[in-house]
């Protein structure tokens, strides 16, 4: 092998572990996928079926109250979650806050507990025979909760896991964003009189623009895709008020060995992924011209 051979072939070389991975575990996944979603698995084998495990979907009930539960959360926990990172973010910013190091640990740390664990110490918390939230409100005079037997109590549980999940993560995004953020746009603003307030909402709300995009997208897709802690604190229950969309292509795949619509129903979710991406995108763009 001559040694201008040995130079082109020297980058795929280098990226043939990578690509065979990416093959094995994405590539092929997908494809296969994508050819189930078209098809019926019945008696072992699948068969043809065209777009009627489609059509199934969008005539399902329960697909579209997996949909409604999963944007519920969406609509209600992203904002407060969004909020509760810029006021942490800000914090940490500020000068006037010591011992920096340590509170940035403690915000961060609960990112990297895996999910399992955490989802249930909170079903534990709010476990309704002896649990710490129920002790709580009876030391206060107020009477316990059934936190997992009504569904709208249930859907406030898995919102405040995620929020305490997360939180710290998108606070360190938004940290980023602040130092980024000229202290002379601050200075002209104070010797013009504006105060902290006015500063906040003039100044950096518009800076922080790009990355609260970001991090509100983010947190959407990330939402859309919510599995593990309706699975292990509600198992979609009440009356599968808790039902998100991925935990329903699970049971419909998993336990209903319908593999044919649950592949549907991935690309479904799929496509509005990838509309909210081109909405994000879009907005970027938009904010940089």
């Amino acid at each position: 092998m001559n040694y201008k051979l040995k130079q082109r072939l020297a980058p795929f070389i280098f990226l043939a572990p990578f690509l065979i991975i990416f093959a094995i575990f994405m590539a092929y996944p997908i494809a296969y996928s994508f050819v189930l979603s078209f098809t019926k698995f019945s008696g072992g084998s699948f068969s043809f079926v065209g777009i009627r495990n489609f059509k199934y979907l969008l005539t399902e009930q329960l697909f579209y109250q997996s949909l409604l539960n999963t944007f519920i959360i969406l609509i209600i926990q992203v904002p407060i979650m969004t909020i509760t990172a810029m006021i942490f973010g800000s914090l940490m910013n500020s000068a006037l806050v010591k011992f920096k190091g340590i509170f940035r640990m403690f915000i961060f740390m609960p990112v990297l507990i895996d999910a399992v664990s955490y989802s249930i110490i909170f079903s534990l918390f709010f476990n309704s025979n002896g649990g710490l939230v129920n002790n709580l409100l009876k030391n206060i005079g107020l009477p316990s909760q059934n936190w997992f037997g009504a569904g709208n109590l249930a859907m406030i549980v898995i919102m405040i896991a995620i929020t305490w999940k997360w939180t710290g993560y998108n606070s360190i995004i938004m940290l980023a964003g602040l130092q980024n953020v000229s202290k002379d746009l601050y200075e002209a603003a104070s010797i013009d009189g504006a105060n902290t307030l006015v500063q906040f909402w003039k100044i950096t709300i518009p800076q922080l623009k790009p990355v609260l995009v970001f991090s509100v997208f983010n947190s959407i897709n990330g939402t859309l895709q919510l599995f593990t802690e309706p699975n292990l604190l509600t198992q979609g229950g009440p009356a599968n008020s808790t039902m998100t969309i991925v935990l329903y292509l699970y049971k419909t795949a998993f336990k209903d060995f319908n593999f044919g619509v649950a592949s549907a129903g991935s690309y479904i979710l799929a496509l509005i992924i990838a509309a909210l991406t081109l909405i994000q995108l879009r907005v970027m763009r938009e904010d940089k011209a």
